[in-house]
């Protein structure tokens, strides 16, 4: 065997090594993640329905709206915080305000 043929040979060889433990590693990647999804789903699954709940009676009791994230230092204009409103029309006003200074605030920020 000369030396250009035993050059080609170990070339094909390690490259099908890297191929093999590339799809070794990529195979018990997906398997971890298989073995993983159900928890992650079944928890994602609770969350939602968590949140739906407290949605649910939020929209009940006509409490301020949840949607501000923990933490945020955003302040809803005074037209958002006003007592209930008398209209879907009102409602849609207040949100469309309370979307107009987060807007501006975020502005503000870049």
């Amino acid at each position: 065997m000369g030396s250009s043929e035993a050059f080609i040979r170990a070339t094909v060889n390690r490259i099908s090594a890297r191929l093999g433990h590339g799809l070794a590693d990529a195979a018990a990647e997906i398997a971890v993640l298989a073995q993983d999804a159900p928890e992650r789903l079944r928890r994602e699954w609770e969350l939602f329905q968590e949140e739906v709940q407290a949605e649910a009676q939020r929209l009940e009791h006509g409490d301020a709206p949840a949607s501000r994230s923990p933490g945020s230092d955003v302040e809803l204009s005074e037209t958002t915080t006003e007592s209930k409103p008398s209209s879907p029309q009102d409602l849609v006003d207040r949100l469309r305000a309370s979307v107009a200074e987060i807007n501006r605030v975020l502005e503000a920020r870049s």
